[in-house]
């Protein structure tokens, strides 16, 4: 015969086991690096992948282009991918990391060459706390927003409860992906931001 206290045992542990489910069922890798330049130009049909060497000098040119947004990570290299259709040059592909709360969010930000967002992609996700990010619904509020805008929540983009610091961290690492866009690609010339 079941007693109550064990009723109240297996209902305390199943309640505790759904709970945790759901707090890993967030993290996760979503796409690879291969992946990654599709995921934010589908339209593409041809990447150029370069690595750039995260140099003093390129972080210094990075951090001024960045203004009051201070990076959480430095990367040793960035990854990017320039992405083509024909002959047409679409724009950049640029993999960053960023500190949610208390581990990196390796995303991907696609990068136009007037400035603007062409899309976010969540590459990998390691908090239990604000996956919210990673959803498409959410992400693609970021296209078409100029480099220049904040992406802070309740300035440029919508708030998430739970998410605040993981929408910081994008915010963060999409004018981290800018400024490398600019310092390496675009330095010299017209129509900088």
């Amino acid at each position: 015969m079941l007693t109550r206290r064990r009723f109240l045992l297996a209902l305390v542990g199943q309640t505790i086991l759904g709970w945790a489910k759901n707090l890993f069922a967030q993290t996760g890798v979503f796409l690879t690096e291969q992946e990654a330049p599709e995921a934010v130009f589908p339209e593409a049909t041809a990447f150029e992948r370069q690595v750039i060497k995260a140099t003093p000098e390129l972080r210094e040119k990075m951090q001024a282009l960045m203004g009051k947004f201070k990076p959480s990570i430095w990367e040793d290299a960035y990854t990017t991918f320039l992405a083509k259709k024909g002959g047409e040059f679409l724009g950049y592909a640029v993999i960053v990391e960023e500190i949610g709360k208390h581990r990196p969010i390796t995303f991907v930000v696609g990068i136009q060459p007037d400035h603007k967002v062409h899309d976010v992609a969540i590459m990998v996700f390691r908090e239990p706390y604000g996956g919210q990010v990673k959803e498409r619904i959410f992400l693609k509020q970021y296209r078409g927003k100029s480099v220049t805008e904040s992406f802070l929540p309740f300035q440029s983009v919508r708030s998430v409860a739970g998410a605040t610091l993981s929408i910081h961290a994008l915010a963060r690492g999409i004018k981290k992906a800018a400024a490398l866009v600019q310092a390496v690609y675009q330095e010299g010339k017209e129509g900088g931001w």
